[in-house]
């Protein structure tokens, strides 16, 4: 028979985390000191609230490696992410975030056509609520999926600023637009 111990705690890995500004309004950057752990846009949903284990840093390397790329990347100098990416979700999710890294700058694809890109093509509602949990905003470019007839879709970031996102990329043209 198994004896537990009481009182014992275990510890929570390292959360290092910081606010970064951007053009889209406050980012919180998360890292586990290996990877990048989340990056929400603050006014956007799904944002996770500050644990009592997470840690204000502006060592992290993570954390600075992914403020100089996001800044490059507003300033128009960077179209590719070189970012160590750890983002937490089920096996489903995993697999609808790592196809939207293949959606280059500058392009966008239809839910349907990621859900193709997936294997599977009949749960286009699935990854369209796999990519509304993405905890890693603008590196994992779910603002690039649009509707299949291209009009702008659902964005937890907020819809004004997946607009932004897709002009900053020259994706988006408003007299192209369905919306």
């Amino acid at each position: 028979m198994v004896k537990l111990c009481q009182n014992t705690q275990m510890a929570l890995p390292p959360v290092f985390y910081t606010r970064v500004a951007s053009p889209v309004g406050a980012l919180l950057l998360a890292s586990n000191g290996q990877a990048l752990t989340d990056l929400h846009i603050l006014s956007g949903q799904y944002v996770p609230a500050i644990a009592s284990h997470w840690q204000a840093s502006g060592d992290d390397a993570v954390l600075q490696q992914a403020r100089q790329e996001l800044t490059e990347y507003f300033a128009g100098q960077r179209q590719v992410f070189t970012l160590a990416l750890a983002a937490q979700g089920t096996v489903f999710q995993q697999m609808a975030w790592q196809t939207l890294l293949r959606i280059p700058f500058g392009q966008t694809q239809s839910y349907g056509q990621q859900a193709a890109w997936m294997g599977k093509p009949k749960a286009v509602r699935a990854v369209g609520g796999a990519n509304g949990k993405n905890p890693i905003a603008i590196v994992i470019p779910c603002h690039r999926v649009v509707g299949a007839d291209g009009s702008l879709t659902g964005y937890s970031g907020g819809m004004a600023h997946k607009k932004f996102l897709l002009r900053h990329e020259g994706a988006w043209h408003e007299e192209s637009s369905k919306n």
